[in-house]
């Protein structure tokens, strides 16, 4: 795996064999960053990253030049592996190890950017963007990115902004008013 912009392009990180994540392709990070980049000053962004998985989302803001990042990921293994690697590419990256669901029942602050790259079959994904918005966790303007499969439909939310597919990854992007 890589970072595929930014001051770490290039970079290559190795995400130990038996994690429990399924990494966004390179085609979908860079298709969702063109988009970011485009419409979003991403140095001054307070991110949150959910499910976080291997890094690879939080490692691409952090080459971009945001310094303001969180990730929640609950499995001891993922979140040891994205500690040690945030350090090795020099990211103050904030990981918290825990339930992704308890952090967003339990959180106070409120962030511009947040993406959410949960399993494909957690069985409450398609409540993930209201649970967001209700708790107050995204800032008025601020964007909630879901990545999903194409199982999931949210072309009726409200608050539903754009949706990119790119094949079997979609990314459904929410603003907050």
């Amino acid at each position: 795996m890589r970072v595929i912009s930014g001051n770490l392009r290039g970079r290559r990180f190795q995400p130990p064999a038996k994690i429990p994540a399924r990494p966004t392709t390179d085609i979908a990070k860079e298709g969702l960053f063109n988009i970011l980049s485009n419409r979003i000053e991403l140095a001054n962004t307070s991110f949150l990253d959910l499910f976080g998985g291997t890094g690879s989302i939080s490692y691409e803001m952090g080459s971009r030049g945001c310094s303001d990042m969180l990730l929640v990921e609950k499995d001891p293994k993922s979140a040891a592996f994205i500690r040690k690697q945030a350090e090795e590419f020099g990211l103050d990256l904030q990981v918290m190890q825990m339930d992704v669901f308890e952090y967003i029942r339990s959180a106070s602050a409120s962030y511009s950017l947040i993406f959410a790259g949960p399993p494909y079959g957690l069985p409450n994904l398609d409540k993930i963007p209201d649970l967001i918005m209700e708790k107050g966790l995204l800032a008025s303007g601020g964007w909630l990115i879901l990545e999903h499969n194409p199982n999931h439909h949210f072309d009726e939310h409200p608050n539903l902004k754009m949706k990119r597919n790119y094949g079997t990854t979609i990314f459904s992007i929410f603003e907050m008013p």
